[in-house]
């Protein structure tokens, strides 16, 4: 039939239904192709992933750590390598729990990758910031080149199927892992159809994907600006100076002139109150953890020199006995053992520590302190109608460090109180222990002790009593010694020391004759030079400045200046000979029988008279009777054995016992045992006393 103009078309033939123009197979079987090639894309290139990074965190690390001389920080290398590979090797478990071909193998990998994400973001973050370390790392490794070249074949030793010939080919991996995330993922959606089931999980999985890279990659800028900032250098004068600049002169004027501005209250001072409060503290808690480790430290020091001392292996003058020797027997294992462990659990688990804790504290103080700066710069960029492009990178360096410091001081600040208290803790265990092994070791020399049965009340007041009763005993003791040691010298009266007395007495007056305690070297101008003992004149008590610590004296002939600390009135007797003994070194007993007056010396004060020298008779000390020392602070005679006093008394002043020398051997003996023998027949004694 022809068709003609206005002709009808004719109705399609009954059975027949119209079609509709359907999508080629054509274009879904390829689309279907490219979904599951960069399904397979991934699963493929997970697993070589993976198994790079097991390969370098198992067998070249463990390769590297047994090269001698050792690399040091083989450790901080690998970073958080193996968090990685953990997170990888879950996301692998979760996809090959389907095959690529199920139609429901798109869902399981958007669930998979969702539920993951947090975690993935945690580790890659942490790796991805600390990359620029690692690779810096791995350069100094590269600057000793022995030690380089054996690991560049312990990594072509380990991964021989691998052309790798430094770290950094493994190391890279995760960095560009996580960036290729995204890419699979948007790729796969691109091949979905949108009436696919699994598409709108799949665009959400893909739009995670990039919100993760672009968190991770903003963590990064900040820890970079965060490490720029909080380093602490050690800069010298001279590196000060050639770091200085017109750039850098204006802007730490600019600063200064800010801050004057908001200490005069010129202009305010841009105020964040929550950051104050985290600052406030932060600096408590920085205080207390500086004081606590000075205190420790000190603590050890006075422990050691505690420990230098062991008076439990002398001879204790004691009043009990039995509490002499119930203390020696505990002492013993308290220096052998309690006390060194007790030290050594205070070095690891306090001093450490607070060491690692003072250190830490370091980064927080300098970023708070940048922040500052950078507040101040800040502030005068307000005042400018528009912004350059390297003030808007000084504005955006404040608010980073801002941020910065607001979300992460209060979990530094949480953490390290955390530290602090387990460190307290540590600190009562380790006393807790030491008392009570301390108790377990006394407990069977308790009874033996005169305070053994006293009530608490009493117990502490006598333990108040005696503490007091040998801090006094211990001051006499040092006054006593203080006085001895700070006695003015003795000088014999030599021809050119009576000439030197003479010619200064005659010149100034016997009111202004000094003696020298110390040597004296002239350091300063004007300054003499003298040696312990000699005589001087003092002409006046000051210098030209007005400074009393330096006297005027006439040292017969030299005039000059000498520090008024060594100097001091010469009142004092000369030593007798060695050969003969002095009415004072000898017991009271035989002091009358050498004569008295005959035998005194010459002495030198203000209101003497003129010199008079007597020469005294030579005298012998000799052991009137035998006597067999009973410890090691006595010494034994034998009768007519000559013997030389030292001291008349013993350490408490009583004149029964004297300190003599004999065969070498210094020790006490009774006095009324030694007897004067004058020259001639010798003297018979008499009976001892009793």
């Amino acid at each position: 039939m022809d068709s003609t103009p206005g002709a009808l078309t004719p109705p399609p033939k009954s059975g027949e239904e119209e079609e509709e123009p359907a999508e080629p197979e054509s274009i879904v079987d390829t689309m279907k192709q490219k979904q599951l090639l960069a399904v397979e894309e991934l699963l493929s290139t997970e697993r070589s992933y993976l198994r790079m990074l097991q390969l370098c965190a198992v067998v070249i690390r463990g390769h590297l750590k047994q090269l001698q001389p050792p690399l040091g920080n083989v450790e901080g290398v690998f970073s958080n390598v193996d968090d990685v590979i953990e997170v990888s090797s879950c996301l692998l478990s979760l996809l090959e729990q389907k095959e690529p071909t199920d139609p429901e193998f798109l869902s399981a990998l958007c669930s998979a990758f969702l539920s993951l994400r947090e975690d993935m973001e945690m580790v890659y973050r942490e790796y991805c910031a600390s990359y620029n370390t690692i690779v810096a790392m791995e350069t100094s490794f590269r600057q000793r080149e022995g030690l380089w070249q054996a690991v560049v074949n312990t990594i072509k030793t380990s991964a021989p199927d691998v052309n790798a010939t430094s770290l950094t080919f493994f190391l890279v991996m995760p960095v560009q892992r996580i960036a290729r995330y995204p890419l699979l993922l948007q790729t796969m959606l691109k091949h979905t159809d949108a009436q696919h089931p699994a598409a709108p999980a799949l665009r959400q999985a893909a739009e995670a994907a990039v919100a993760l890279n672009c968190r991770i990659n903003e963590y990064k800028r900040v820890r970079e600006v965060a490490d720029k900032y909080k380093r602490t250098e050690n800069l010298t004068i001279r590196d000060k100076i050639s770091r200085l600049s017109g750039h850098s002169i204006a802007k730490k004027t600019a600063r200064m002139s800010q801050m004057i501005k908001h200490e005069t209250g010129i202009k305010p001072k841009i105020r964040d109150e929550e950051f104050d409060i985290l600052e406030g503290y932060f600096c408590v808690l920085e205080k207390g953890i500086i004081e606590l480790h000075e205190n420790v430290g000190a603590y050890l020091r006075h422990l050691q020199n505690y420990l230098s001392f062991r008076p439990e292996e002398r001879e204790l003058e004691l009043d009990h006995v039995r509490a002499a020797r119930c203390y020696k027997e505990v002492a013993a294992p308290l220096r052998q053992w309690m006390y060194p462990a007790f030290e050594g659990r205070l070095q690891a688990l306090v001093y450490r520590p607070l060491c690692a804790l003072r250190e830490l504290l370091a980064g927080p103080r300098n970023l708070i302190r940048k922040r500052l700066h950078k507040l101040l710069d800040y502030e005068l960029l307000e005042e400018k109608q528009s912004l350059s492009y390297e003030d808007e990178a000084v504005a955006n360096t404040y608010r980073t460090l801002n941020a910065l410091l607001l979300a992460e001081l209060p979990k530094f600040t949480a953490t390290t109180l955390q530290l602090l208290w387990g460190v307290l803790g540590a600190f009562s265990c380790i006393h807790r222990d030491l008392a009570e092994d301390v108790a377990q070791l006394a407990g069977g020399y308790l009874p033996q002790l005169p305070h053994s049965q006293l009530e608490p009340s009493a117990f502490w007041q006598w333990a108040e009593e005696s503490v007091l009763q040998g801090a006094e005993s211990m001051e006499r003791l040092c006054r006593s010694v203080a006085e001895e040691l700070n006695d003015p010298v003795v000088q014999p009266l030599s021809p050119s020391f009576q000439k030197r007395l003479k010619v200064l007495t005659d010149k100034h007056g016997v009111g202004r004759i000094y003696q020298l305690t110390g040597n004296v070297g002239g350091t300063r101008e004007l300054d003499l030079t003298l040696q312990r003992g000699d005589l001087v004149a003092v002409l006046g008590e000051m210098d030209t400045r007005g400074d009393r610590r330096r006297w005027l004296v006439d040292a017969a002939g030299r005039r000059g200046y000498v520090p008024a600390s060594k100097l001091t009135p010469y009142h004092q007797a000369t030593q007798a000979s060695s050969s003969s003994p002095s009415p004072a070194s000898l017991p009271q007993h035989l002091a009358p029988a050498m004569g008295g007056a005959e035998f005194r010396r010459h002495s030198f004060s203000p209101a003497t008279q003129p010199i008079v020298i007597r020469t005294p008779p030579c005298l012998q000390v000799c052991a009137g009777y035998d006597f067999a020392a009973r410890g090691h602070h006595e010494v034994s005679l034998q009768a007519g054995e000559p013997v030389r006093v030292l001291e008349p008394h013993d350490k408490r002043g009583n004149p029964e016992w004297s300190l003599v020398e004999v065969r070498g051997q210094r020790g006490y003996v009774p006095s009324n045992y030694l007897t004067v023998q004058l020259p001639g027949p010798a003297v018979q004694p008499a009976s001892p006393a009793t």
